[in-house]
């Protein structure tokens, strides 16, 4: 009898530990934070009941295949490469973001982090970066070592002698830190790969990869976080974000030598002589851009300028290139006398947004020297002339908008502009 009785307690205990192993998040305290992590800014991006804060990349609702199960956010496995994402409903640019995961035998999903929501994207992983998830030993296909678990994806590889990984079906824990371009990655506990976003060696991966045809990835400074659905079941909960504070940092734009750091579109002209940058009509006699190949959205620039020939120009903010020679952002235009310099103009949808009041357009010195000044704060845009405020608004659209900076040639042919001493603040 005593035996019978210790045979049945020893299955009892066999199956606890199964549904501890193998069950769901239910009768754990998971998706919760302690006074301390309060204190420290931590906060939930996920409540363990219900979807709220989440919603279809690109869309303002939840239709995409995933659900609450149990205490964790699942996906279903019905997604594929071109759909079944999900994301914040708000935006993060530095943080610490700590969240597990479990996945499916051979299971296939990602974090992604400053993504970039537009019509042109159609897909979150051309502009975001990607944490790896991935069941690499039972994966059905070969994977190179850019794809495998815990990976920046196509980007930089972890050190795989000390990563420490529960197999599927088991719980994981990952960990992001973004700190003003300083980026880690952690697998459970152990730090496993580290990087400079933005850095000359960060460009050479980014132009000589999976990624040399996507010119936006990666350069966004802020962005929402998405989870990916790619086929297989995956299992997320404790999903947790600390924000860390933005650093300022001066930057000289041009260097006075080349074009590093810019990037052209177009046929038109740029080039370096006598320690000035210069913009020339080209054969074409079309649209050019030189933009910076880094993003800068809160910023206080001065350039300077002068105008030959025709002299019609501009300096783009918050701008992109989708494709092409196609700009999209807001223009504080340079232009010839009378044709409003410093005003600001959006290069799709609305046009003119501020045009220069008639008494602020004898500040331009047409032939000469002239100083531009480009205050860019939130939603706020300001820009001085000669020291003159030109404009002075705020408007919600720019506000959301973030990108490069771009000088412009216009298109007509008979044209050049010299620069000089274009310094940045950001803010």
């Amino acid at each position: 009898m005593e035996k019978k009785i210790f045979l049945a307690f020893q299955m009892v205990a066999i199956v606890v530990v199964v549904l501890i192993s193998f069950g769901s998040c239910a009768n754990q305290k998971h998706n919760t934070l302690s006074s301390e992590e309060i204190a420290s800014g931590w906060v939930l991006l996920f409540d363990g009941e219900t979807m709220n804060g989440w919603r279809d990349y690109n869309g303002t609702s939840l239709t995409a295949p995933w659900h609450v199960v149990d205490g964790c956010i699942q996906a279903k496995g019905a997604g594929s490469d071109l759909e079944g994402y999900i994301v914040t409903e708000g935006q993060y640019e530095n943080f610490e973001l700590s969240w597990d995961w479990k996945l499916s035998k051979g299971g296939n999903s990602g974090m992604l982090y400053h993504v970039v929501e537009r019509p042109m994207f159609n897909v979150p992983y051309v502009t975001g970066p990607e944490y790896q998830l991935i069941d690499d030993d039972n994966f059905e296909e070969p994977l190179e070592e850019w794809q495998k678990l815990g990976v920046d994806y196509a980007m930089h590889l972890p050190d795989r002698s000390i990563m420490k990984v529960n197999p599927a079906g088991k719980w994981n824990n990952s960990k992001i830190v973004f700190d003003n371009g300083h980026v880690e990655h952690w697998m459970n506990g152990v730090k496993i790969l580290e990087f400079e976003a933005w850095s000359d060696d960060w460009f050479e991966r980014k132009n000589s990869g999976k990624w040399a045809n996507a010119p936006e990835y990666g350069l966004a400074r802020k962005g929402v976080l998405c989870l990916q659905d790619h086929g297989s079941p995956a299992s997320f909960r404790n999903i947790k974000l600390r924000e860390l504070p933005r650093k300022t940092k001066e930057v000289n734009l041009f260097n006075g030598v080349d074009l590093k750091g810019w990037e052209a579109y177009g046929t038109e002209l740029w080039y370096v002589e006598d320690g000035l940058l210069i913009c020339e009509s080209g054969p074409d006699k079309g649209y050019g851009y030189l933009a910076t190949r880094a993003y800068y959205d809160d910023f206080d620039l001065t350039v300077e300028f002068k105008q030959e020939a025709d002299g019609n120009s501009g300096v783009f903010v918050r701008s992109f290139i989708p494709s092409g020679v196609k700009v999209n952002g807001w223009q504080v235009e340079v232009a010839p006398p009378n044709q409003h310099t410093g005003s600001v103009y959006e290069s799709y949808g609305r046009g003119w947004i501020t045009p220069v009041p008639n008494d602020k357009e004898d500040a331009l010195k047409f032939g000469d020297w002239n100083t531009l000044r480009i205050k860019l704060q939130g939603d706020n845009l300001t820009s001085w002339l000669n020291g003159e405020e030109v404009v002075n608004f705020a408007d919600e659209k720019i506000g959301a908008g973030q990108g490069r900076i771009a000088l412009q040639i216009h298109d007509g042919g008979g044209i050049k502009v010299f620069w000089r001493n274009l310094h940045l603040k950001t803010l």
